[in-house]
């Protein structure tokens, strides 16, 4: 299955005219590779996240190993990158030696308020329902919190999720609400009374994670409950937009998420933090890194020096 569908991506990237190749993660990374070497064109690396160190393939070896490998081949060859926080740009200059920037995926600017219902609040989760992103414990967690969750997203963890919902006996608390639009989502997450942003401790990717919807939640003005890693806690200390939590036990969740239902104060300085904070922490101002980055590679359009199928 990944061999043939690199080869059906490498025969697409010759077929069509580009002035440079980029790639998104590891799993793409070898067509457009070898895509830019027989075109004789730039390649840029753009990497979402440290993707040998997610949970999913750290816990297999062998899956693990291979992607190692596809790392070290390809990795070094893509002098031009970005990634999405400062930690794993530092990791592949200590594994590489290369120098990529950092541009994180901020949302566009919004003017939606928010506007939740405090007489019925529910807690929103949106993005991927994958494994690792603490399910274990949010579900049973919600048995002690006075509002409902609804789970926006789909992942290959949904069917555990369905599952998790019915062992604890939380089907009138918890709704899994599958995959929205994202111009729907956007309208959907001003009114929840609050979010969650968890992960699992446990592999450098997740520990040193900047998730995309850790950002909606602000955009939309919305009070989170996240994980206290470092990525998120640099941010936090600077605008004070969530409430953090050391660990995601079931109880320390629902600790955290029945203190912002009951704290008024604390939620609406939470609150009101957030709605300053998205004029920074938006796409309009951070467009302006990659804009700059793709204007400077393409100074000299000149193939680099030694550049040559290996």
């Amino acid at each position: 299955m990944y061999v043939e569908y690199n080869l059906r991506l490498l025969f697409y990237l010759l077929y069509i005219s580009s002035d440079c190749y980029c790639a998104i993660d590891l799993d793409t990374i070898l067509p457009n590779y070898f895509a830019s070497v027989i075109k004789r064109k730039k390649r840029v690396y753009d990497a979402h996240e440290l993707f040998t160190e997610q949970k999913e393939i750290v816990t297999r070896r062998s899956i693990h190993k291979f992607w190692l490998q596809v790392e070290k081949f390809a990795v070094p060859r893509f002098i031009n990158g970005y990634t999405v926080n400062d930690f794993i740009a530092t990791e592949f200059k200590r594994r590489y030696g290369v120098n990529y920037a950092v541009v994180r995926n901020l949302p566009n600017r919004s003017h939606y308020q928010p506007h939740p219902d405090k007489k019925s609040p529910f807690i929103i989760y949106q993005g991927a329902v994958n494994e690792g992103r603490s399910f274990e414990t949010l579900i049973p967690a919600m048995k002690k919190v006075n509002a409902s969750l609804k789970i926006y997203g789909h992942g290959n963890f949904f069917d555990e999720v369905a599952n998790l919902i019915i062992k604890y006996k939380v089907e009138d608390k918890v709704e899994l609400k599958g995959l929205v639009v994202p111009e729907e989502l956007r309208k959907i997450t001003p009114t929840a009374f609050a979010a969650v942003m968890l992960f699992e401790d446990k592999g450098l990717n997740q520990y040193h994670s900047l998730a995309n919807r850790f950002f909606d939640y602000i955009m939309a003005g919305v009070p989170q409950v996240c994980v206290s890693y470092p990525e998120y806690k640099a941010i936090n200390d600077k605008y004070r937009v969530a409430c953090l939590i050391d660990n995601t036990n079931a109880e320390t969740i629902s600790s955290a998420l029945n203190n912002l239902l009951v704290n008024d104060v604390y939620y609406n300085t939470l609150q009101q933090n957030c709605l300053k904070a998205r004029e920074e922490l938006n796409w309009q101002s951070e467009e302006k890194i990659i804009i700059a980055f793709y204007k400077k590679i393409f100074n000299n359009g000149r193939l680099p020096p030694g550049d040559k199928l290996k």
